[in-house]
């Protein structure tokens, strides 16, 4: 670290280094408890916005069983992934359940995005992609 000091001004410079550099590597089981903690945080989040219970089960339930699919944590998807699912997976399935899973993986995708984009590249080194313009 540098530091400088103009004396009389009370300025000063430092240069620091990015502490990212010294960071170690996640583990998969506290990206585990993350992703754990990443969607309680987003059932209180639409609790807070006076969802019903009824709705946030269903809009959990919908992220599970899109989940279980891909494998991986949802903010691993890319919007060929997304393609992918509601192209073949769900191609037989009634428009209103394609439709209530499309939601509610937009909906958790914009909460991804205001709160935890910046924790998501720090733990993971993905730079998280939007699925859907808003």
């Amino acid at each position: 670290m540098i530091v400088v000091k103009v004396r009389g001004l009370g300025l000063a410079l430092a240069a620091v280094r990015d502490p990212r550099e010294f960071r170690d590597p996640v583990s998969a089981e506290e990206l585990e408890q993350f992703e754990t903690d990443v969607l309680a945080g987003f059932v209180l989040a639409r609790a807070s916005a006076g969802l019903t219970d009824g709705t946030i089960r269903g809009d959990v339930g919908h992220l599970d069983q899109m989940r279980a699919w891909f494998g991986r944590p949802l903010w691993d998807m890319e919007p060929a992934d997304a393609d992918g699912y509601f192209g073949k997976v769900l191609r037989g399935s009634p428009s209103g359940t394609r439709l209530a899973r499309a939601q509610a993986l937009t909906t958790y995708f914009l909460f991804l995005e205001l709160r935890h984009k910046v924790e998501i590249h720090r733990m993971t080194g993905r730079v998280m992609l939007r699925l859907a313009k808003g």
